[in-house]
């Protein structure tokens, strides 16, 4: 059986992203939102969540490149001068790694935006991070322990296998082996701790290598190379750009990301191949299976 979940990252963080999620979900395919619960735009996005219940909605923790939840004083470790949390990965995850202290302040932020999911009222469908920041093994460790308290049901694994992702697109092939190879070790030990602790995930995810250019053209080609299995295709649509300081970089093609989730073809193409599309939280973890090295 195929599986399908098709997921819109930083739901909240602008208006033309949750008008592209809205829409993308009505009228096309997509099937989860992972939401930026401090975000310019969340209480927009919140309110449309509302009005979608079949919608999965997830928490999309930001650890790095965002607004924090707590007070910048509270973190001091984890922001800079302007109080935004640090664009720098390489040198906050070796505070995190060494220092207790950034450990205590990421601990608290993170269960700080648990709280702020929470205080929606909506079903937690999922748990995955700004940038793949879970990753980072620490980071990991820290939101599993936490996950526990708040019921969430699935965490996103970040493993886009090399040769489903190559087969499909047939470019950037250093960028798809290393991806695909250089993480295992990684996504191992987040498998491992993930069925001790009884919590789901995607065997698999697609988008690690193509981010920003989800287009029309590429989900038609992964629809045809889709494996067996719960597989995630995520990506990150608008309606239209935006001007402001967490604006779409230049070279992310959003607006045909929204175009290619509500495309006829697309969802024709869905049914063609004998996709069944669902949100996270209709992951059973008899589904979840071994990282295969392809």
């Amino acid at each position: 059986m195929k599986q399908l979940i098709v997921t819109a990252d930083d739901f909240g963080l602008a208006e033309p992203v949750n008008e592209a999620v809205e829409q993308a979900h009505r009228r096309g395919i997509l099937t989860a939102a992972s939401l930026m619960v401090a975000a310019p735009a969340a209480a927009d996005a919140i309110a449309r969540a509302r009005r979608m219940p079949d919608l999965g909605v997830g928490l999309h923790l930001v650890l790095m490149d965002g607004a924090p939840v707590l007070p910048p004083a509270d973190i001091p470790a984890l922001v800079g001068r302007d109080g935004i949390l640090s664009e720098r990965p390489a040198r906050t995850g070796a505070a995190i790694f060494f220092s207790r202290r950034v450990r205590r302040q990421v601990e608290a932020e993170i269960r700080a935006q648990f709280e702020a999911f929470r205080r929606t009222g909506l079903p937690l469908d999922h748990v995955n991070t700004h940038h793949h920041y879970h990753l980072h093994p620490t980071v990991f460790d820290i939101i599993l322990d936490i996950a526990a308290d708040y019921g969430a049901p699935a965490i996103r694994v970040v493993y886009e296998p090399f040769w489903h992702s190559w087969r499909a697109m047939r470019d950037d092939l250093g960028r798809r082996l290393a991806n695909g190879i250089l993480h295992l070790p990684l996504i191992h030990r987040m498998r491992r701790r993930l069925r001790r602790a009884g919590i789901a995930s995607n065997d698999r995810m697609f988008g690690l290598n193509d981010s920003g250019r989800m287009t029309r053209q590429r989900l038609l080609a992964l629809l045809a190379a889709l494996p067996a299995g719960v597989s995630e295709i995520y990506c990150h649509p608008a309606t239209r750009r935006w001007d402001g300081p967490f604006a779409p970089r230049p070279d992310y093609r959003c607006v045909e990301e929204f175009e290619a989730l509500i495309d006829p073809q697309v969802a024709a193409a869905v049914r063609a191949h004998g996709v069944t599309t669902i949100p996270f939280s209709r992951i059973t973890l008899p589904d979840v299976v071994p990282v295969a090295v392809h």
